[in-house]
């Protein structure tokens, strides 16, 4: 073998690191306030274990991608625009870093949060 011949292999990438990438992208885009949980038993089970990647789950089929994303979105902000926005950033962040096709990523606005005016 000569050098800099590439060997083969393999890369996979865990749905915890993908989750990671979508959580902080949902989280920088606009009129997001939080992330929430899917149910009472991830909510419970956050608040004792402190996931970074709370609000969020993965699936991937066949090399490719689907995210649900569970947000709190500011009072006052058009829902739907904050929404399609947080879809196409996740999108675009997750298949610049991760390099895979992203099917679908579902958005669910779980709840509004008046910011703090002070």
């Amino acid at each position: 073998m000569t050098r800099g011949t590439p060997l083969p292999g393999r890369i996979s990438v865990s749905h915890q690191a993908i989750a990671t990438v979508a959580c902080q992208a949902a989280l920088q885009s606009y009129g997001v306030v939080g992330m929430a949980a899917r149910n009472l038993a991830d909510g419970i089970a956050h608040l004792l274990a402190r996931d970074p990647r709370r609000g969020v789950e993965v699936q991937v089929v066949n090399d490719r991608i689907t995210i649900d994303l569970y947000i709190i979105v500011e009072y006052g902000t058009r829902i739907s625009s904050v929404a399609k926005s947080v879809a196409n950033t996740v999108r675009y962040q997750v298949e610049r870093v991760i390099d895979m096709q992203v099917a679908a990523v579902n958005v669910h606005v779980q709840d509004l949060r008046i910011s703090d005016t002070d």
